[in-house]
């Protein structure tokens, strides 16, 4: 292969001046895709622990500033003992119990009517109350 075969690094342009940004080197393309394997290094564990994080997150239901009401069948609160209404769950939910309880199961120490009254609550969630971000990240799409 003579020398003439070998394409320059930075050849000349037409007007004489290098092209520094034109065409980049292969030594340039190299590093660029070493930094971006690297990038992807580094981001798939961000993506792992958020999933992680985002099965450890807790719905209270209900919310701490509604301690004591109860629960009816629609998800909403009631005073109580209002009949056919269920008293708050004891602990708050994990993100897993509650994407489990979406796919059919109930939610861990619950009736199956207790159990879809307190979805329909959580399903109510609005941004700013408790739990919402939690029930917002289960339910996205990915």
């Amino acid at each position: 292969m003579e020398n003439s075969d070998i394409p320059a690094e930075n050849p000349p342009a037409p007007d004489g001046q290098a092209q520094d940004d034109a065409v980049p080197s292969r030594r340039r393309m190299l590093a660029l895709g070493a930094v971006g394997v690297s990038a992807a290094l580094t981001i798939r564990p961000a993506f792992a622990q958020t999933a992680v994080s985002v099965m450890n997150c807790q719905i209270p239901v209900p919310a701490p500033t509604a301690a004591g009401k109860y629960i009816d069948a629609g998800g909403k609160l009631v005073p109580p003992g209002t009949k056919g209404a269920f008293p708050g769950s004891a602990r708050p939910f994990t993100g897993e119990e509650v994407k489990r309880a979406f796919r059919g199961q109930t939610l861990p120490g619950t009736t199956y009517n207790q159990s879809q009254a307190y979805l329909q609550y959580i399903r109510r969630l609005q941004a700013g109350q408790s739990g919402f971000t939690c029930f917002a990240s289960i339910t996205m799409q990915r």
